[in-house]
């Protein structure tokens, strides 16, 4: 979902994952070809995004942040909301705990948004995992906890976004959303000054 028009990416830094999300699935915008990333055009892309999504998480905000508009209007479309809690001393948590305050669901693991979501889903049945040479299921590089590329780069040892980013070669949206993923997992755990460890049962 873009805020420009589809032939402007911005950042421009994210064009290889654009062209990424174009061959595999799609690239959404209401503003027409040539559009700038203008600030007014975000908002509305948000609200795109807020009716289209099951629900919307926070993981970060301060109290004028423009998730908190997406939050608002997901609210207006009927959708879930959910929010990261973290320290009362960080200017970027007290959009999400006044989220919380006013009833969005408070997120800990991807079980707490699972839960919440599953009784509206009706998943199909899993495909068939490809099988190898020997018969096995084929690992997924991405999913398997002990293939998985991005908890190779982190070690044990905090890291910044930067340093995995320099470790794996992923583009940095890529790898953030990644590391959510495993942040949600309770495989990744996020430390104070933007650094990243994995977990000892990762």
């Amino acid at each position: 979902m873009l805020g420009t028009g589809v032939d402007r990416i911005y950042p421009a830094r994210h064009e290889a994952l654009a062209r990424r999300i174009a061959a595999a699935g799609l690239l959404v915008s209401e503003f027409p070809l040539g559009t700038p990333p203008l600030a007014p055009n975000f908002p509305l892309r948000n609200r795109l995004i807020a009716g289209l999504a099951s629900g919307t998480l926070v993981v970060e905000a301060a109290v004028q942040s423009g998730s908190l508009i997406t939050a608002r209007l997901a609210v207006e479309a009927g959708r879930e909301v959910f929010a990261i809690p973290g320290s009362i001393h960080s200017p970027l948590s007290r959009g999400c705990h006044a989220l919380i305050k006013q009833g969005a669901k408070l997120v800990e693991t991807a079980d707490d948004v699972l839960a919440e979501l599953r009784p509206a889903a009706r998943p199909a049945a899993a495909p068939a995992q490809p099988a190898d040479d020997a018969g096995a299921p084929a690992h997924d590089p991405v999913r398997d906890p002990v293939r998985d590329p991005v908890l190779d780069a982190l070690g044990h040892d905090p890291a910044t976004l930067d340093a995995i980013g320099a470790r794996t070669g992923w583009p940095a949206a890529e790898l953030a959303a990644r590391l959510l993923e495993l942040e949600l997992e309770g495989r990744v755990r996020r430390l104070p000054g933007g650094l990243f460890q994995r977990c000892a049962t990762a």
